[in-house]
């Protein structure tokens, strides 16, 4: 049996990390101080859509591209920027930026993720292209 369910990982998260909406977000869409990123899975990606001008940065590899320390890092995490991070609905996000937080990295979460996004009839983008 489970100490600590998901949810309840989920939940603790959000209690402590930056959690925007998408109104909000939608405001920053066109605003190159800010820089989404896409931590589904890249079939996710290919299948439904994404926020536009967003980054792909695989859920598995966040944390190495984000340390500049890491054989892994990845410039974009370096630049002075509003980082906000996204998944389908949240959960994934809230996880990821809870740990970036951990590690003193500041970000925030779409809030209701890409689905939620969507929904709004948000613009997004489209591609079969390879990511990354």
């Amino acid at each position: 049996m489970l100490k600590v369910t998901s949810a309840q990982l989920v939940a603790e998260a959000r209690q402590e990390i930056e959690e925007v909406s998408t109104d909000n977000a939608l405001e920053w869409l066109d605003d190159d101080k800010v820089q989404f990123i896409d931590i589904r899975d890249v079939r996710e990606r290919q299948r439904v859509g994404y926020i536009p001008g967003s980054f792909h940065a695989p859920r598995g590899m966040v944390e190495f591209w984000v340390d500049p320390e890491s054989p892994y890092a990845k410039k974009i995490f370096q630049e002075d920027k509003k980082f906000v991070f996204y998944c389908a609905s949240g959960w994934r996000s809230a996880l990821t930026v809870s740990t970036l937080k951990k590690m003193g990295f500041e970000a925030s979460h779409l809030k209701d993720g890409f689905t939620g996004w969507k929904d709004t009839g948000a613009p997004i983008e489209t591609s079969t292209a390879p990511e990354n």
